[in-house]
């Protein structure tokens, strides 16, 4: 593969595919689950600063193993079943799942804003994931630079939505200290069950690694294109946040999946509530195609080690355009099914689940190999070692052990999900053999 991906579109490929649906729709689901401004604005600083804390430590890995992506880099410390069940997991779990929910959420907020019977809200999310499917497979190059304008484009109404509430003259209190749950929520649930909700928002930063052969200087570029994108997204969703509750009251935000447009509404008046929606779906669009663009690398990077079966098909990338192509169809149609079988919430919380139980060990990789490996060349060092990558792995062992606790039954299935990889790595093990 060419590198062909310049820093700005790396950074653009960090903030597109974490800035989506999550920052719009899962203030309702937050406040329903602390019952208070205070507890719901501390959930998402403290899903920031462990997202912040993981970009730092995981950016140590990525500039100095000359590999590409976070499945190489699982590889290189623990064995490479460890690297495959990583690429299993996005393969059949993360990246479906992400270009699932989000084009659901597109779907039902399209049928909404055009008056459209919300039957066909499923038909609209399928047509999304064929038409971006589409654009992709025309290049990398043109929908790496497609993804830098939707980003900037998905930025206009986040802005809109801050300023506006910012300088809003009606502003509702939205106290933020002390810090303190709604009557009936126990302080570690509400916690436990916010963070999970609001690292939803953050996910997605990560799969910038799989682009680490097609960047031109990776070494550099990528660890600072996690480290600014995270920065700026972690400010940019406690602005809105607060902004959201200092328009609508609590009450009105609780369990609410159109908060966004509501707020639109009261700040702009109903023409500008309905712009800014548009801005809504440009920006879940964007989300959408990062997570394409990222996504089908990742059975192209299996199958370049002969780890699927039908490995010299999947493991081909068409020599004009530089896009693996049967990747793109295979992540894309479990997507479609899991539009039409999934749950927003639910796929949400079950890939963030499975997705930070590696991230999590990513972290630890990165204090594994200061001691196994020190001359190794380091052009980006986790600053204040170790505390950083204790955050990270602390944070990512909270995240991991309360979904056990409070959700038993998905975190159960996202695990199954995974060791379903098992079998086919022994198999193809055996095979290659």
């Amino acid at each position: 593969m060419k590198r062909q991906i310049s820093f700005g579109q790396a950074l653009a490929t960090v903030v597109g595919s974490v800035i989506g649906a999550g920052v719009f729709f899962k203030i309702g689901t937050i406040t329903a689950q602390t019952g208070s401004t205070s507890m719901t604005l501390f959930v998402w600083i403290l899903a920031g600063i462990i997202s912040i804390a993981s970009g730092l430590t995981i950016s140590e890995i990525a500039a100095s193993l000359k590999i590409n992506g976070a499945i190489k880099y699982l590889d290189y410390t623990y064995g490479r079943v460890w690297g495959f069940l990583f690429g299993w997991a996005q393969m059949i779990v993360y990246f479906p799942a992400q270009i699932g929910a989000l084009s659901s959420i597109f779907g039902v907020q399209f049928v909404s804003l055009f008056g459209i019977k919300a039957r066909y809200s499923n038909l609209i999310a399928i047509l999304l994931v064929l038409f971006l499917l589409g654009i992709n497979l025309i290049g990398t190059k043109f929908s790496s630079k497609m993804q830098s304008v939707i980003t900037i484009l998905k930025i206009i109404p986040i802005a809109l939505i801050i300023i506006w509430g910012l300088f809003n003259p009606t502003k509702i209190p939205a106290p933020i200290i002390p810090l303190t749950v709604g009557t009936g929520h126990s302080f570690p649930t509400a916690i436990s069950q916010g963070l999970l909700s609001a690292l939803f928002a953050f996910e997605g930063w990560i799969v910038v690694t799989n682009l680490a052969n097609e960047v031109k200087n990776p070494e550099k570029d990528l660890s600072r294109a996690i480290i600014l994108g995270l920065s700026a997204i972690t400010l940019i969703y406690v602005l809105i946040n607060y902004t959201f509750m200092t328009v609508l009251p609590i009450d009105q935000l609780t369990n609410n999946n159109n908060a966004a447009f509501q707020a639109s509404m009261k700040l702009f008046g109903q023409f500008g509530g309905k712009l800014v929606t548009v801005g809504i779906l440009i920006s879940v669009y964007g989300a959408v195609n990062a997570f394409m663009l990222t996504g089908m690398r990742t059975p192209y990077i299996l199958a370049q080690d002969n780890l699927l079966p039908f490995s010299n098909k999947i493991g081909k990338a068409n020599i004009h355009t530089g896009v693996p192509v049967v990747g793109a169809f295979i992540v894309d149609a479990i997507a479609i099914i899991m539009i039409l079988l999934g749950n927003f919430t639910v796929l949400t919380d079950m890939l963030v689940f499975v997705m930070w139980t590696f991230n999590t060990m990513l972290s630890v990789a990165v204090i594994i190999l200061r001691k196994r490996e020190p001359e190794l060349k380091r052009p980006f060092k986790v600053p204040w070692y170790p505390i950083i990558p204790i955050i990270s792995v602390i944070g990512g062992i909270f995240i991991v052990v309360s979904t056990i606790i409070n959700q038993f039954v998905l975190s159960i299935i996202g695990i199954g999900l995974t060791l379903l990889g098992l079998p086919i790595y022994y198999y193809m093990q055996k095979k290659n053999n």
